[in-house]
């Protein structure tokens, strides 16, 4: 696969589209939600990503219809992008587990001098 890391909107596309094929304004709001609010994307910046992604062979067009007399396209995650995706995940989980443990270990009060613990 990779050995690069994904930039945080292209793990949250993809986690967007973890549990069901979506359109474009869904994935907007997806995203949205995913992050807290926190990570807004602007319809280019969307499009552009899912080219990208389509390019890369991490997700596919699954359906295409007209609404409004506008090309509305459904995409899904493929399964190349959905074992990037648990990689992923694993790697994030791994480097979560460091930050708690070290930061338990910094909440400990140091063994004082004198004293067997």
């Amino acid at each position: 696969m990779t050995e690069r890391t994904l930039q945080e909107p292209t793990l949250l596309l993809l986690t967007a589209l973890a549990d069901a094929p979506r359109h474009g304004y869904a994935l907007i709001q997806e995203v949205s939600a995913i992050s807290d609010g926190r990570v807004k994307l602007r319809t280019g910046t969307l499009y552009g990503a899912l080219d990208r992604l389509l390019g890369q062979g991490l997700i596919e067009v699954v359906g295409e219809e007209v609404v409004d007399g506008r090309a509305r396209k459904t995409y899904a995650l493929s399964g190349s992008g959905r074992e990037l995706l648990a990689a992923e995940a694993e790697r994030l989980r791994r480097i979560a587990a460091q930050a708690e443990q070290r930061l338990a270990a910094a909440r400990r009060p140091a063994p004082q001098p004198g004293f067997a613990s």
